[in-house]
């Protein structure tokens, strides 16, 4: 187990995930969900005072924006339960492994740098940045 979570914080990081990737296909969920629980372990940059994933879904400015999506506001399934979970025990996915960050560009290619972060690669529509070895030591 990453962090200390609980089946309150298992629904909100699947519903997190569905409402931002679903998308993206189970995969690009599954990155999504450790792009989360990495805020929630790092303690550095922007994420200093994060450490649930409550603090993390609903962090202001920063946020997700899927927050405020539809599909965030309804229970997540079965499987979809079972993917934050898997997350939250310690599965990665590359490019989302040390990832803080993500954005779709709509159609164009990844930038090499986001919030002065480097591309850690992309998956469908999403392009994954991370911050540099030395940065963000939880991480790395």
């Amino acid at each position: 187990m990453l962090i200390k979570y609980n089946t309150k914080d298992v629904e909100l990081l699947a519903r997190l995930m569905r409402a931002e990737a679903i998308g993206e296909g189970n995969l690009g969920m599954l990155m999504v969900g450790n792009v989360g629980v990495n805020r929630v372990i790092a303690n550095c940059l922007d994420f200093k005072n994060i450490r649930s994933i409550t603090d993390m879904i609903y962090q202001s400015p920063g946020g997700f924006s899927g927050k405020d999506s539809p599909l965030f506001f309804s229970s997540p399934t079965t499987l979809q339960k079972q993917f934050a979970e898997r997350i939250l025990k310690g599965e990665t996915y590359h490019p989302a492994t040390n990832s803080l960050w993500f954005y779709a560009p709509n159609n164009a290619p990844c930038k090499s740098t986001w919030f002065n972060q480097k591309l850690a690669g992309n998956y469908k529509n999403h392009c994954f940045y991370e911050p540099a070895i030395g940065v963000c030591n939880e991480l790395h």
